[in-house]
């Protein structure tokens, strides 16, 4: 068993507490990884990682009082070189874009095998990045069109929430007219046909939530 000065120091942030424990009783059990704090909110999260300086943070996306992406850029204005890995039941496109802009170096799912999440946390100690090429797929795919601008997602959010051109802009107070040349360049961006489509290509990607 190699001496604990040498062992990769992990963080872990959860909010579940059974998923908490089983993370921790996983990599505990590992000879050269060594659990240094357990976090169940996002605020807890950057308060230990201030205190250990842990090698690898282990971080759901979700959390109260302060996400995953918050807890990342927040030590990040402290510490660039810190290093962290997503663990997530999301696997929206939007989720995956804001976790890696914000500087997460690995992004798995919870249901990933216990082996990937050991390599994950090896590799992202290395330096190296890990994100499965399923979500780099779907990654890529949802910055390969043009950004919809701020008044397109809240269009989009009202259509996906079954509103009417007409109910549109009224709520918006904008013109019908107006409410149609918007959904023609969300058609676009989002290459699709229908606003069935988009509403379904909306949730897929993270860009709406209920």
């Amino acid at each position: 068993m190699k001496p604990a000065e040498h062992k990769i120091r992990v963080l872990i942030a959860d909010d579940h507490t059974t998923v908490l424990a089983g993370l921790a009783s996983i990599i505990g059990m590992q000879s050269d990884m060594v659990v240094v704090a357990e976090a169940a909110d996002g605020r807890r999260a950057v308060e230990l990682w201030l205190k250990h300086r842990p090698d690898v943070t282990l971080l759901d996306l979700r959390m109260p009082i302060l996400d995953g992406v918050g807890v990342i850029s927040e030590i990040r204005q402290k510490e660039s070189a810190a290093r962290f890995v997503i663990l997530t039941t999301y696997d929206a496109d939007n989720e995956i874009y804001r976790a890696i802009r914000a500087g997460a170096k690995g992004y798995l799912l919870k249901d990933a095998r216990r082996d990937c999440m050991l390599e994950c946390i090896h590799k992202v100690h290395r330096g190296e990045t890990c994100i499965p090429p399923a979500l780099v797929e779907k990654l890529a795919a949802s910055m390969s069109g043009e950004a919809l601008t701020g008044r397109e997602l809240e269009v989009l959010t009202l259509l996906a929430r079954g509103k009417s051109n007409k109910e549109l802009a009224a709520i918006l107070f904008i013109s019908e007219t107006t409410v149609k040349g918007h959904l023609r360049n969300i058609f676009t961006k989002l290459n699709v046909l229908s606003r069935t489509e988009a509403t379904a290509t909306a949730l897929r990607r993270g860009l709406v939530q209920f």
